[in-house]
């Protein structure tokens, strides 16, 4: 048997090995990634499937990339997929970031971020089907930044993820986002450089897109309508940008249109003691929505919810609970303010909301089709050791690489083997939902850019690959995208000339 001394000698010799080791697996990992394209990152598929016309070859946009550098024709680099260039713009804004002071009526300043002096930035507007033009100018924040407009399927070169189809622009810089206002609804605009300090900090604000023409909704039309910008300003619940409630005058028995957007990091309730309607989710009108009561409605983060409520007939007013902290009180300016209702703990269940309707397209033989399944292990990303997010048991940067064709109907299979909720959200595209944990969609097609993945839960995705280029698909809860939860959804011959890491300082996440 060995001395004790000798066991002793044998267990400091173990442990100067593992450490030399885990000193040399931190040193190497530290290079890992490096600068780095997302073109060569992640292992390629082209998904099961292949049953319709526009089934991919299995080439994808990592070979795509290797023939475009070796000369071959038709790659197509990000930077022209652009609006029409020669169109006029009918709606033309400038924005500009600044590192600085965020004042917080009703509560206290932070260091943060604003957009043309204010955070939340100024509310933009247009109406379905104009050109917006929005020029961005970064006056201060040292970073770098962008501007991401989430929710809305831009061409590609506007979507704003630096290192992707952008640099990020420095200081003193400025750059010029040019999009259709195809869908009119409720979105909200973001920086995606250092998006999870950034965002945070307050580079953010509101865009709506109203429609061509008035909606016909016999008997419900909407008089008014209130924008309801939810963040977290240094732990402080603000509404619009201010640390107390909002009141909106509107005429007894009157019809206001609430649309509540959720820019945090985790879930919003929003819920109220007297009836209400859900008209919109991620800016698509809920299909012959139905009267809610006694229910909560769970925004996801970076989600939006257009409620339609009715000013009491009486001429008081009444609460909506929004995010929990904050209210938004409407009718009379006079009236007393209601109390505070109680939080229902049920929750509507969008699944089976509204009247089913047609799909404009046909998932049940998609062209593609893909799990997306994350879990968690220890790793090392970037020399960083910790427990990181895995997508289909890989970890970042060997994530997979969802390659499409344009025209492909694509079926996602979204599974969540964590034990944290993740707000999933893929750029460019709206997806239908089709299914939760086996149970097919009985209501309106509940249609989405960020869906709460609830720890154990699957849900069946599909949408139509009708928007050429290269689109991030992370998790909104921007901590988790940090830490390896973002794939990417790649077209076929589709390119990026753009890097991470590299001299233009771009880190998306």
């Amino acid at each position: 048997m060995p001395s004790r001394r000798e066991l002793l000698r044998c267990a400091v010799v173990g442990v100067a090995v593992t450490a030399a080791l885990g000193a040399g697996a931190l040193a190497w990992s530290s290079t890992l990634l490096g600068e780095y394209s997302v073109m060569t990152m992640g292992g390629h598929d082209s998904g099961e499937g292949g049953h319709g016309e526009h089934a991919g070859t299995g080439s994808g946009a990592a070979e795509a990339s290797v023939a475009a550098g070796a000369g071959a024709g038709g790659a197509v680099s990000v930077t022209s997929l652009t609006a029409d260039p020669d169109r006029t713009a009918d709606v033309h804004v400038e924005l500009v970031a600044r590192a600085g002071t965020v004042e917080v009526p009703g509560g206290r300043p932070v260091e943060g971020y604003t957009v043309n002096g204010t955070s939340p930035g100024p509310e933009i507007r247009a109406r379905q089907g104009d050109l917006v033009e929005v020029e961005f100018v970064n006056e201060s924040v040292p970073d770098g930044a962008t501007l991401h407009w989430h929710g809305i399927d831009v061409p590609n070169a506007a979507d704003g993820v630096a290192g992707i189809t952008q640099d990020a622009v420095p200081v003193g810089g400025r750059q010029v986002y040019r999009f259709e206002a195809t869908d009119a609804g409720t979105y909200w605009y973001h920086s995606h450089q250092v998006s999870h300090v950034q965002v945070e900090r307050g580079l953010l604000g509101a865009i709506v897109i109203e429609p061509a023409a008035a909606s016909e909704s016999p008997g419900d039309v909407e008089t008014t309508e209130f924008t309801a910008l939810l963040h977290v300003y240094g732990g402080q619940h603000t509404l619009n940008g201010r640390a107390d409630d909002a009141r909106v005058a509107a005429d007894p028995g009157s019809t206001v249109r609430v649309r509540v957007i959720n820019t945090d990091q985790g879930t919003a309730a929003l819920w109220s003691a007297s009836p209400f309607r859900v008209v919109a989710i991620d800016g698509h009108e809920v299909n012959e929505p139905g009267v809610v009561e006694d229910r909560r409605v769970l925004i996801p983060a970076g989600g939006r919810a257009d409620v339609a409520v009715r000013s009491p007939a009486t001429g008081d007013a009444m609460r909506l609970r929004v995010g929990g902290a904050r209210s938004v009180v409407i009718g009379d300016p006079a009236a007393s303010v209601p109390p505070d209702p109680r939080q229902p703990s049920t929750t509507l269940d969008l699944l089976a909301y509204g009247t089913p309707m047609p799909l404009a397209f046909d998932a049940s033989a998609p062209d593609r089709s893909y799990d997306y399944v994350i879990a968690r292990r220890f790793g090392i990303i970037d020399g960083r050791p910790g427990n990181f997010w895995t997508i289909n048991g890989r970890m970042f940067p060997d994530v997979p690489m969802f390659a499409v064709s344009e025209g492909d109907v694509v079926v996602m299979h979204l599974r969540n083997d964590s034990g944290d909720v993740h707000p999933m959200h893929l750029h460019g595209h709206h997806v239908v939902v089709l299914s939760r944990d086996g149970v097919a969609a009985t209501g309106s097609p509940w249609v989405v850019d960020s869906l709460d993945l609830h720890p154990g839960e699957s849900y069946d995705v599909a949408f139509v690959a009708d928007n050429p280029g290269i689109w991030s698909d992370h998790c909104h809860t921007l901590p988790h995208a940090v830490d390896g939860l973002v794939a990417h959804v790649m077209y076929d011959g589709v390119t990026t000339p753009f890097t991470i890491n590299g001299e233009a300082g771009n880190r998306p996440e």
